[in-house]
């Protein structure tokens, strides 16, 4: 074995364990959604198992990323991010980071409001951002219903029960920024219910908010 396929193999745990700790999975969890003993996997992150690609096919699966991040470290130089659509939920998601934890950006194309899953209010622990680049968006946020469009954009605290789709016929494109348990919450099926406050970004209007100093969310966007 060539000294940079060790190198390749030595990379892979590290990568596995910040991935598996990003998303906020135990060991036990990732087992149930791969398959692979959770003794396994301990082996496979501390680098005393070399992985096999019917391990990795599950594992990429699991935490949404392509096999590939798994084996490669990123090209030494090029800061330009290499673009991997992949499908979640019936959405097209498509990663803009490419690093391990933290927030994370993403572009999220939903489908045509007829062609959209039936799903229900949704909550977990985080904040979300979003903004609107394409269509229409239907956004609800516990009892409140908004309609965004290109240019504007939401941030909110997501504990509080929320929706988002697309409001007409055509796909709705929104670039997004959450961490770690946005992600686990939109990439795998852990969500947890706990409502809590909110804060609204949109042009034209405001929303009252007790935690916002002052009373009101702060009001950002434009049509342009």
């Amino acid at each position: 074995m060539s000294r940079t396929e060790q190198d390749v193999l030595a990379g892979v745990g590290p990568r596995l364990r910040a991935l598996r700790r990003a998303r906020g999975v135990t060991l036990a969890g990732l087992s149930a959604e791969t398959g692979i003993t959770s003794s396994t996997l301990s082996r496979l992150e501390n680098g005393k198992l070399r992985p096999t690609l019917e391990q990795l096919l599950p594992l990429a699966r699991a935490h949404g990323v392509p096999i590939e991040d798994l084996v490669e470290a990123p090209l030494t130089g090029d800061p330009r991010i290499h673009l991997r659509p992949m499908r979640r939920f019936g959405l097209t998601v498509v990663p803009l980071t490419r690093r391990a934890g933290g927030i994370q950006a993403y572009k999220v194309i939903y489908p045509p409001a007829s062609r959209a899953r039936t799903t229900g209010l949704q909550t977990h622990e985080g904040y979300e951002w979003f903004y609107v680049l394409n269509g229409h968006i239907q956004f609800v946020l516990g009892d409140q219903e908004f309609r965004l469009g290109p240019g504007e954009a939401a941030e909110f605290d997501t504990r509080v029960p929320h929706r988002i789709g697309s409001a007409g016929e055509e796909p709705a494109e929104l670039l997004t920024l959450f961490g770690p348990q946005g992600e686990r919450a939109h990439l795998s099926t852990d969500r947890t219910d706990q409502p809590h406050r909110r804060r609204l970004w949109s042009s034209g209007a405001r929303a009252a908010d007790p935690h916002v100093p002052g009373g009101e969310a702060g009001v950002r966007g434009s049509s342009g």
